[in-house]
């Protein structure tokens, strides 16, 4: 169930659902996995954001493997992210909920695309990530901006291109009570 959106209750593998009316573009209708949140700030990668690039096409040197590359966000674009479902194959990955993982050694995740122990189906490409500084995203979420949502593996793994784009009604429609009308708000056309 979504949080109140006036409390601020940002923890690693919540999702940050941007508020209907935010026009910043990187953000506008967003789904934000949080991956890292400490004294800092906030990191996370937007999740319905798909570019259109398959990743072989990204890196060259990647083995044939027909996955789509999402827009992580506005930080660091010339970095390539991933999460994944296979933290027991890939050393140093990072465990956000049980079964979802992020990152780990890149050599290990091309072994096991060349091996076929890793499937389009196992884990999502991310160009760049979304950052916060410190109390940067509890600045936002006093304004707002935000609203927290509980994440499900199947909003990672479970979503093709067209399924992205639709993501952010259906995890407010899954949040139930007022989120499935907000869910339901037409993008605000500002002529």
């Amino acid at each position: 169930m979504a949080k109140s959106k006036n409390k601020i209750d940002v923890k690693v593998g919540a999702l940050l659902l941007a508020e209907p009316f935010l026009e910043d573009p990187h953000f506008r209708r967003s789904v934000v996995l949080v991956c890292e949140r400490n004294k800092d700030g906030t990191l996370g990668f937007i999740l319905n954001k798909p570019v259109g690039i398959n990743i072989g096409n990204l890196l060259s040197s990647f083995p044939e493997f027909n996955s789509e590359v999402y827009y992580g966000g506005p930080v660091q674009t010339d970095t390539i992210h991933y999460l994944h479902n296979k933290g027991d194959l890939i050393q140093d990955s990072v465990e956000i909920e049980k079964g979802l993982f992020w990152g780990g050694k890149f050599d290990e995740v091309i072994f096991c695309v060349e091996n076929g122990l890793i499937t389009p189906m196992d884990i999502k490409f991310f160009v760049g990530y979304s950052g916060w500084g410190e109390g940067q995203i509890e600045e936002e979420m006093s304004y707002n901006n935000w609203m927290i949502g509980e994440v499900d593996r199947n909003y990672v793994f479970n979503t093709n291109k067209s399924e992205a784009k639709n993501l952010w009604s259906k995890v407010l429609e899954n949040e139930g009570d007022i989120y499935s009308v907000i869910a339901q708000m037409p993008l605000p056309n500002w002529n």
